[in-house]
């Protein structure tokens, strides 16, 4: 069988009673990544942007030089057109906050895809009930592609705004992102981009994709929970108001006004999460030295493996596409006469992780007529051996369930 020679550098998974499917809930972090975090922590650990003193521009430094790293990684313009934030809900949401309420009216319409995350739904509901817009579905074919056909008949002259993941985080499948912007922006529409389940597992390129913002989390892609990340062109950040008001994101305050801080800063106000940037930093450096031809390469391996063996058990049924190679890594099913919750729970008695609900995905499983799905997610740290296990455990699920095989 292949050697994994990553595996090594994660302390969680060298239990090897533990088989570990949810890397598109969190992945887990490398040794490397918790030793950066440390290393800020026992040698530079001051508040940024506010001493004069060393260990605090030893803290400005290296989150300045963590968000040029991430602009860098996205293929944005300039650092300055990343905001760290908490994580990509919060990035999505200070998109509809700021750009959404300020630039949406009445009779506009907000289009997006049936396959989003409650993060890129809920934003765009609140936005759409304040402002009087409208809200409009892409609808995509049983192996969640979006034709373009499709993209031309819903984004049109009335469209104000696109919002869209780059990847589904039920189905794996890839969306014509690039295709969608152009559409929108020939509508004279802004491009909202969610990255968090794409970022870790290909290289983005954020101009090439034509994003006007573009949402990310670190701790999906080996970083540290609480770092996220949302990129503004800046032509629109210079336009939109801050989403948090109080320390560090002004320049200058009276009593009845204040001027704000030049961006980046005015839209990360307070205290700023230097040691999760610190983090994501070297969670960027480990998947470039990693490099992302080798986690696909790792990715498809054990994703065919996986949908190859549920495709001879007669009582599975996987959803999206036919193609592994289409999956990034997520192969989300369901047994017949089975709840995915107690799919997940006889599973973890044998220590085995997947997910199991609607993966905050309900519109999508109201399309697909399912309540909800077992969900395993694969990442490059994952070997043939954790999928033959589960593969093991399916039959013995059922059984257990009260059904023979």
């Amino acid at each position: 069988m292949y050697t994994n020679p990553w595996r090594k550098d994660f302390p969680i998974l060298q239990d090897e009673r533990y088989v570990y499917l949810d890397s598109a809930a969190t992945s887990q972090r490398p040794k490397q990544v918790t030793d950066a975090v440390t290393h800020f922590y026992e040698t530079v650990n001051a508040n940024p942007l506010r001493g004069l003193y060393e260990w605090s521009v030893g803290a400005t430094d290296a989150y300045e030089n963590a968000r040029a790293e991430a602009a860098s990684f996205i293929g944005a313009a300039r650092p300055e057109e990343v905001i760290f934030v908490r994580n990509a809900t919060e990035a999505l949401n200070l998109a509809a906050w700021t750009y959404g309420r300020t630039f949406i009216n009445e009779g506009d319409e907000i289009v997006v895809a049936i396959t989003e995350h409650h993060s890129n739904i809920l934003p765009w509901q609140a936005v759409a009930k304040e402002r009087k817009a409208k809200l409009v579905y892409l609808e995509c074919d049983e192996e969640g592609t979006y034709t373009e056909e499709e993209l031309r008949r819903r984004i049109g002259p009335k469209t104000a705004l696109v919002a869209i993941a780059q990847t589904s985080n039920v189905l794996g499948s890839s969306n014509p992102v690039a295709l969608a912007a152009q559409i929108a922006h020939e509508n004279g529409a802004v491009m909202v981009v969610d990255g968090a389940q794409s970022t870790p597992h290909i290289p983005v390129r954020v101009q090439e994709l034509g994003a006007d913002f573009f949402a990310f989390s670190g701790h999906k892609m080996l970083g540290p929970m609480g770092i996220g990340v949302l990129y503004g062109r800046m032509e629109l950040l210079e336009k939109i108001p801050p989403f948090l008001r109080g320390g560090e994101m002004i320049e200058y305050v009276t009593r009845q006004d204040a001027t704000f801080a030049e961006i980046p800063h005015r839209f990360e106000a307070g205290t700023v999460n230097a040691a999760g940037a610190v983090g994501l930093q070297a969670a960027i450096g480990y998947l470039k030295q990693v490099g992302f031809d080798a986690v696909e390469q790792q990715e498809v391996r054990l994703t065919t493996r996986l949908m190859e063996g549920l495709s001879k058990l007669d009582y599975v049924t996987v959803y999206g596409p036919k193609d592994p190679a289409r999956h990034s890594g997520i192969v989300s099913f369901n047994i017949e006469g089975c709840h995915p919750h107690d799919v997940s729970s006889l599973l973890d008695l044998e220590h085995i992780a997947i997910r199991a609900g609607h993966h905050c995905a309900q519109p999508l499983m109201q399309y697909m007529k399912i309540q909800s799905s077992c969900r395993a997610s694969i990442y490059f740290y994952n070997t043939e051996e954790e999928i033959d296990r589960l593969l093991e455990a399916v039959p013995l699920v059922r059984e257990e369930l009260g059904y023979g095989n």
